[in-house]
């Protein structure tokens, strides 16, 4: 999947592609990653010139404006607004308000594990 990587050459910091667009990338590459990125990952919504794409936990879909606006809706992820890199969201799942520079804050997010 790093090989497939289509803009390896290239790391912007805002809003990107960068180390957060990567590990989007990868997640989304790689079957079976079960992974919802952190709402302070800027650069996690960037999607490679696509305006629409499964979010990486695999739960849901996205939509974004090459990482300067989008939305999210997903099981995992709950629901989240992009705007200029940032996001601010709400998680039904375990909730929380999702707060851009602070992150979650409710319940905590547990780590889950399968095999």
């Amino acid at each position: 999947a790093a090989r497939r990587y289509p803009q390896a050459d290239r790391y912007r910091l805002w809003p990107g592609p960068n180390s957060n667009s990567f590990i989007a990338w990868m997640v989304r590459e790689i079957e079976g990653l079960d992974v919802a990125l952190p709402v302070t990952a800027v650069g996690k919504d960037y999607l490679f010139g696509d305006y629409w794409a499964p979010v990486p936990s695999g739960t849901g879909v996205q939509f974004s404006l090459g990482g300067v606006f989008g939305v999210m809706f997903a099981f995992e992820e709950g629901v989240e607004l992009n705007l200029l890199g940032l996001s601010v969201g709400v998680d039904v799942l375990r909730p929380a308000l999702k707060l851009p520079g602070i992150g979650r804050v409710g319940m905590a997010r547990p780590v889950i594990i399968r095999e």
